[in-house]
């Protein structure tokens, strides 16, 4: 019978040097190297894609045609803020400003109209939100006409009465507005 001869001193202590070097190996092993991130313009184009497509309306494409729109009126007094929703059922976001809010809020209907069927049918809802629409806007509202002779001179009458000449400028300049104002 053959007999397997039993390993050496000197291969056990290579056998067990073995074994410890693949046990610190499981535990310490260096981190693998990592792919580099891919280039910017690969991420762009598919997010362009995406938004980009036939029938998609952004926001930037509804401000820079708004007036032709909604008209030159309903302009004046509202411009168009973000798009939420998804696509088949979006809420358009309007600023609109204070003192025409109750005219918008009537032409709702009509806006909403008008900016679905250039977005492709997808407004479904307005949303108003009050507040300064910038130097644009508070010109259109500010419709005066120049004030008369007459009106000027009847207007400085009354003011004749008043000692005090803040006042009396206040109260004049205040007319002034009242009168010329178009209703």
């Amino acid at each position: 019978m053959d007999r397997k001869a039993s390993p050496t001193q000197a291969e056990q202590a290579d056998l067990i040097e073995e074994a410890m070097a693949r046990a610190r190996l499981k535990h310490m092993r260096a981190k693998p190297t990592r792919r580099p991130p891919p280039r910017l313009g690969h991420d762009v184009r598919k997010l362009m894609r995406r938004h980009a497509k036939a029938g998609t309306t952004s926001i930037s494409k509804l401000k820079d045609n708004w007036e032709a729109l909604v008209g030159e009126e309903i302009a004046k007094f509202c411009r168009p803020e973000k798009l939420t929703g998804s696509k088949s059922a979006r809420t358009l976001v309007l600023r609109v400003h204070p003192a025409a809010a109750t005219r918008i809020q009537h032409d709702s209907e009509t806006i909403r109209q008008r900016v679905s069927v250039a977005a492709g049918g997808t407004v479904t809802k307005l949303k108003l939100v009050q507040g300064a629409l910038g130097p644009k806007a508070s010109r259109a509202l500010k419709k005066t006409r120049a004030l008369s002779g007459e009106e000027r001179a009847a207007l400085q009458k009354d003011m004749d009465r008043i000692e005090n000449p803040k006042l009396r400028a206040a109260l004049l300049a205040l007319g002034e507005a009242v009168i010329t104002r178009e209703a």
